[in-house]
């Protein structure tokens, strides 16, 4: 990821602020962590059972496992299904780089699909081209977070023998398809609580989530190491566990999470309104679904110019991503040479992701709008 310095202290706005946040949480963060402190359970405390009940409730799943991050997440999840060499699995070729390399990580094989040049979420229309008789799963990334298409996804997965779909909700936690919530559209939903996304925590989180019991019971225990019970080991697992302050962090960022949520939906129908009055090309919302506005991004033919705008003018940006997955140096290797995705390949040389934080100003947003405005 590129940055324009978000985090520097000289910059008077901020890319993401968890400083205000924290601010209007202090006395309910300060009491969740305090009572940690007091009962000394650090790994698998009570905390952790009582965030996987809430969080079972945002959703509507009827399992939710907490993990380490949003990475082990996805892993894990693979792990249950036992995927393994040979496998294929298909997902965008635009997305964090977690996405495969949990994929390559396991031995098993990432097939890689476009993405729609509007919503930059996987494109539905190409996934059924690539289904063989090694596909054993399908992972859609809900981008930017806006929740992909799931009811068609699920519809592919249908038809070819309900081959397993994993929703990579890393970014759209809280965000609504169809009536129903991110993390609950699929067989298995995984979403991310690091600190900059919708709901982060201070430090790695991720979760989990399934109404599949196979599943769910899958997934506890390859968190703590494949134990069905202490020093029973019945799988091969990882130490993928969230740590019980984290869950208290979490808990109390709860409280204001709705709130949260439905100024990330006014902030960001702002930004739209804006930028079709000004002609602006932006990442474009379904009318089915809705955006928490994991990040706000707009498509720049000028990038390298604006940068240096907005580098100039001290607001802060961010590049969601620079680079399609099969060009990355250390993952070209596993994909054909000469593999092309013209849509991926073009919207990373232009997306460009402007501040979106349920605590930005209607005046840091003009600034932002009016330097956009004056390229």
């Amino acid at each position: 990821m590129l940055t324009g310095s978000a985090s520097n202290p000289i910059y008077p706005m901020k890319f993401i602020d968890l400083n205000l946040q924290q601010k209007e949480i202090k006395n309910e963060l300060d009491k969740r962590i305090s009572t940690v402190l007091s009962h000394g359970k650090y790994i698998m405390g009570p905390e952790v059972y009582e965030l996987e009940e809430k969080l079972q409730e945002c959703t509507g799943s009827k399992h939710c496992i907490t993990v380490s991050s949003g990475t082990d997440a996805l892993l894990i999840s693979l792990m249950s299904l036992g995927i393994g060499p040979g496998d294929e699995i298909i997902t965008t070729a635009f997305s964090f780089i977690s996405t495969i390399e949990v994929i390559i990580r396991l031995g098993a094989k990432p097939v890689l699909v476009d993405i729609n040049s509007n919503t930059c979420n996987i494109n539905v229309f190409e996934i059924e081209d690539k289904i063989t008789v090694n596909t054993k799963a399908i992972i859609p990334v809900s981008l930017y977070g806006q929740p992909s298409d799931m009811e068609e996804i699920n519809m592919i997965s249908a038809k070819y023998g309900n081959i397993p779909v994993i929703e990579d909700a890393a970014q759209s936690f809280g965000a609504t398809y169809k009536t129903r919530k991110s993390c609950n559209l699929s067989t298995i939903g995984c979403t991310s609580f690091f600190p900059s996304k919708p709901l982060g925590c201070y430090g790695d989180g991720g979760a989990i989530f399934t109404n599949d019991d196979d599943i769910a019971q899958a997934c506890r225990e390859i968190r703590v190491h494949g134990q069905s019970e202490r020093y029973i080991h019945t799988r091969v697992g990882i130490g993928g566990r969230m740590d019980t302050l984290q869950c208290a962090i979490i808990l109390a960022k709860l409280v204001k999470f709705d709130w949260e949520i439905a100024r990330r939906k006014i902030i960001g129908d702002k930004y739209n309104e804006i930028m079709d009055s000004y002609g602006i090309q932006k990442v474009e919302q379904c009318l089915d679904r809705d955006s928490v506005y994991a990040q706000y991004g707009v498509f720049l033919k000028d990038r390298g110019s604006v940068q240096k705008k907005f580098k100039e003018a001290k607001i802060p940006f961010s590049i969601h991503y620079p680079s399609a997955l099969n060009r990355q140096p250390a993952y070209e290797r596993y994909f054909t040479l000469g593999s092309f995705f013209p849509m991926s390949e073009n919207v990373s040389k232009e997306i460009f992701n402007i501040p979106m934080h349920p605590y930005l100003t209607d005046k840091d947003q003009i600034k932002v709008v009016e330097l956009l405005k004056s390229r």
